[in-house]
């Protein structure tokens, strides 16, 4: 940290200067990284406002430019912004094999026609360049899935938290019952800044939405295939 770069910003080198000559302009790969320090960078609430502009002069850029990097990350970034947190999602793992499943006339599954199985999985998230394991039950039954989360690991527990309900949080078995001061301490132990209740709760919307990709379901697909 230096009077220069107080934030230590990552000093990047600039490609050239844009056509009015209002600022540097920099590679794709760079301006992704002037975008996540955007958000990424730990900045005292007193000096929140005038962050953009010392960011913005540290890279000799505009804010045409700095838009333009939002855009670029949009386009070309494998990670999403959370608030404060880059979120991105790791490999997934099937851990043993199908396992077929005798479904129950009343349980509000047809039962006839296609076999239902069960598989499990683990898919890995990385949130702020640490990696965390997210396992689940996969159900499968024709062309419908449901999943089923476990309840160990810290991501694990963080689904729960969200899925249970603020409330129910807040009025169940103190002991029993993760709450957003012990999520918050588990995340500082592993280095992760603390979140709030509305970065938690998009934190598990990215999740449900990322668990399962293309590559997976052409892995699910072949084991169906092999096991019919």
């Amino acid at each position: 940290m230096t009077n220069n770069n107080p934030y230590n910003l990552i000093p990047l080198k600039p490609t050239g200067r844009n056509e009015t000559n209002s600022g540097n302009t920099y590679s794709p790969e760079d301006m992704i990284k002037i975008y996540e320090q955007q958000f990424l960078t730990q900045v005292p609430d007193e000096k929140l406002k005038e962050f953009p502009s010392v960011l913005k002069g540290f890279y000799d850029i505009d804010d045409n430019t700095l838009d333009i990097c939002a855009v670029v990350f949009d386009a070309v970034a494998d990670s999403c912004i959370i608030y404060n947190h880059k979120v991105k999602v790791g490999d997934y793992e099937i851990l043993g094999g199908l396992v077929k499943e005798d479904l129950v006339e009343g349980d509000g599954y047809e039962v006839k026609g296609a076999q239902a199985y069960t598989l499990e999985c683990k898919r890995t998230f990385l949130i702020n360049d640490v990696e965390m394991s997210y396992q689940f039950n996969l159900f499968v039954h024709g062309d419908s899935y449901s999943t089923l989360t476990k309840k160990e690991s810290l991501l694990e527990k963080i689904y729960w938290f969200v899925s249970d309900g603020f409330e129910e949080n807040l009025l169940g078995d103190p002991d029993n019952q993760e709450s957003l001061e012990s999520i918050n301490e588990a995340l500082a132990s592993s280095g992760i800044r603390e979140m709030d209740l509305t970065t938690i709760y998009e934190l598990v919307d990215y999740i449900e939405d990322s668990i399962i990709d293309d590559d997976m379901v052409e892995a699910l697909n072949t084991l169906l295939d092999n096991a019919e």
